[in-house]
């Protein structure tokens, strides 16, 4: 039985995370079109009152959702990126990190690449927290920070000549796409569970050295 909750006097910042943690767990597992006010709030323990007094209405809720996954998904390989590790250490970091993340969360891919393909202004939100990233006055822009090294690195021979914005979307893609594409996969190779976590765990042992090989002259 699902405790209900009055509308409270003011803003809480802890109810209002409650409710945003919940549709989460609910938007990314049906998507926008098939997610519902009361599920949202049962999952919360709330109120569905309380739904609407912090979100007004689900396309609300369904955005804010999209910003916290779309800035999940680059918050902290921006700060990778940005930082002054060697080229090699960015890659190694940035794939064992996607790919924690996406054994943790496996169902975020196919919610992104659903909600692009059935909502198109998402493509402005994902930018707009990409942006919002790079512009944070605490960190570099982590574009043009990995943009000088990799210019750096190109003049000394040490790979071929590449863009940053090229480096992090073939990087990026070669973690996402299994599990954006894992019923495909797990068709295809014959995995069940155990098997496509062993296959996860043999691309993070590989995918570094294919990845440097790829970059080097």
């Amino acid at each position: 039985m699902v405790k209900k909750v009055a509308a409270p006097a003011r803003h809480d910042r802890d109810t209002e995370r409650r409710i945003l943690d919940a549709a989460h767990v609910v938007f990314v597992r049906r998507g926008t079109a098939g997610a519902r006010m009361q599920e949202i709030a049962e999952e919360a323990g709330v109120n569905k009152a309380l739904l609407h007094y912090y979100f007004r209405n689900k396309n609300r809720l369904a955005e804010a959702v999209f910003r916290q996954v779309a800035t999940g998904l680059f918050a902290r390989a921006g700060g990778i990126l940005g930082g002054d590790d060697d080229l090699e250490t960015k890659i190694r970091r940035i794939i064992a990190l996607y790919l924690d993340q996406l054994t943790r969360t496996p169902y975020v891919p196919g919610y992104v690449i659903g909600e692009l393909t059935q909502h198109p202004d998402r493509a402005q939100q994902l930018l707009d927290a990409v942006r919002q990233l790079r512009d944070q006055a605490h960190a570099p822009d982590f574009i043009a920070a990995l943009a000088r090294q990799l210019r750096a690195e190109a003049r000394r021979r040490a790979i071929r000549p590449i863009t940053a914005e090229q480096f992090i979307v073939n990087l990026v893609s070669l973690c996402i796409f299994p599990f954006a594409a894992r019923p495909l996969l797990a068709t295809i190779l014959q995995l069940d569970d155990r098997g496509f976590a062993r296959f996860v765990a043999e691309r993070r042992r590989t995918l570094p050295t294919f990845f440097l090989n790829a970059l080097r002259r």
